[in-house]
């Protein structure tokens, strides 16, 4: 299934991206490769349809861990970015748990093979099997011979946020009540009930992933587009031009 649709904002006034500038904004893609490269193709399909605008393409964070193929994922746009467009990659909670884990913090190693890391090892061909027999010290020295520290320096540069005119695209959200500036990178990368509960103006809409939804959740003051490409088979996106949005989606439901 490849498609684009749109949904009308609730928003009073439309916001609007920078001016002359088109930004695809892209949910968690959680290791799922194959989406990600069929997504990055209809991406490119559909700017080409357009009108000529500087392109923009925005990984909303959690690239890694739960699916299949982390470490095709992170190779392919290491080593092989769009062409056509200017890439910026957001941290997402599985980047700072992976990060922390294999960097300095070895007492994390098990809770980030639990919470999805454990596909990511199997996909720098680690044996499922001593993931989970072997001693911490073990792990951090076979993890440290699978995982190139080319692959994470490169998830090194991710970054906490991106502007676009009125939005602000961020890994989960913000705290409400505290300026986009005082945000904090762990409420940036990790938080939900406040900030996916609250109505109330945030001073940007805010783009995110994080939170699973059957499908796209678009509010007055935030926009969630991760439509669990891991567990249900869709991978989504968000396209930004002026006062226009609208989605694109790969994937057949699980």
């Amino acid at each position: 299934m490849r498609q684009l649709f749109s949904v009308k904002s609730g928003r009073a006034t439309p916001a609007r991206g920078s001016p002359g500038r088109r930004l695809y904004a892209i949910g968690d893609v959680h290791g799922c490769y194959s989406e990600m490269c069929a997504l990055l193709e209809l991406i490119r399909e559909d700017h080409e349809a357009r009108p000529p605008a500087t392109c923009f393409i925005v990984f909303l964070g959690d690239l890694v861990d739960r699916g299949p193929r982390s470490q095709d994922v992170i190779r392919h746009l290491r080593d092989r970015p769009p062409e056509f467009a200017q890439l910026y990659l957001l941290k997402g909670n599985h980047e700072e748990m992976m990060l922390r884990a294999l960097r300095g913090e070895p007492h994390l190693i098990r809770d980030w093979l639990k919470h999805g890391g454990d596909t990511c090892a199997r996909s720098y061909g680690l044996d499922p099997a001593r993931l989970l027999t072997e001693d911490t010290e073990t792990l951090a020295h076979l993890l440290a011979g699978h995982v190139p520290a080319e692959d994470l320096d490169f998830l090194e540069t991710c970054i906490d946020q991106v502007r676009f005119g009125d939005y602000l695209l961020v890994h989960a959200g913000v705290r409400p009540g505290v300026a986009l500036a005082q945000q904090s990178g762990r409420d940036l990368r990790w938080i939900r009930g406040e900030f996916l509960e609250t109505a109330q103006d945030l001073g940007a809409v805010i783009v995110h992933g994080h939170t699973i939804t059957e499908t796209v959740t678009e509010k007055a003051n935030r926009i969630g587009v991760d439509t669990g490409a891991y567990r249900t088979g869709v991978l989504t996106a968000v396209r930004l031009e002026g006062a226009e949005r609208s989605f694109l989606s790969v994937g057949e439901p699980a």
